[in-house]
């Protein structure tokens, strides 16, 4: 299988998405767009898409952020939903997966940094793909923003500070505000590049500090992850 990832800026890794890749024995292809790489013309060479977070949101401009189009964004999602390609966005990317099928992105209730709990709906308890997850799991998070919601938008998965965890948008594409993908090794980018953030966030009550943050094991949400992406896989044959 071949597998596309979108990368908004290089502290914003795909870390475990990427090692199912590699350890499921398929092909990983990159578009890093701080680096000033093209987005993929359609997605008739790839089988999944695999948009990451960032710091920008779905309503920031190129005058803003000139790496960043999320018009441009949006138009390869739907190209790769319309032919029925799986697609995962996490985080900005969620939210730009949301846009791209008519769901407005919202601020979330509370900002979220650090490893909180999910807590699984009803829908999500009941959805195979997530049979992989305990019906709460701790899990990474990083954002103040939320993905929107389409007319057939499935909540899978909620936490006490934002209410649309995890999206299923259609059977073959899902959004995760949370960040799943975390290792200590992406972590540490993020600690590095968010010095201020961290600072100014400190006496939020979901915004972990660097030290606890660093102290954090996230082998478990990797593995409750690798099971959906699994079973996200067996879809592309069903």
């Amino acid at each position: 299988m071949k597998v596309h990832f979108v990368i908004h800026e290089s502290f914003e890794a795909p870390g475990a998405y990427l090692r199912w890749v590699k350890e499921r024995g398929h092909t990983a292809t990159f578009t890093h767009l701080h680096g000033g790489d093209a987005l993929p013309a359609d997605a008739s060479q790839h089988d999944m898409l695999v948009v990451m977070g960032g710091p920008q949101s779905p309503a920031t401009s190129q005058a803003e952020c000139p790496h960043f189009n999320a018009h441009a964004e949006m138009v390869l999602i739907r190209s790769f939903v319309e032919v029925g390609k799986l697609v995962v966005g996490v985080c900005l990317g969620a939210q730009l997966l949301g846009e791209a099928l008519g769901g407005q992105h919202e601020r979330s209730p509370e900002k979220e940094i650090g490893k909180f709990p999910i807590t699984l709906t009803p829908e999500g308890r009941t959805n195979p793909k997530f049979a992989d997850f305990t019906d709460t799991l701790d899990v990474g998070h990083w954002h103040g923003d939320m993905p929107g919601l389409t007319s057939e938008a499935t909540i899978i998965a909620t936490s006490e500070g934002c209410p649309r965890q995890i999206i299923e948008y259609s059977s073959r594409a899902y959004g995760f505000q949370c960040h799943m993908e975390f290792t200590p090794e992406v972590v540490e980018m993020l600690i590095a590049a968010s010095t201020q953030e961290l600072a100014a966030l400190r006496d939020r009550p979901f915004v972990q500090k660097a030290d606890m943050l660093r102290a954090q094991d996230w082998s478990q949400m990797n593995q409750a992850l690798f099971g959906f992406l699994d079973k996200l896989e067996a879809e592309r044959a069903s």
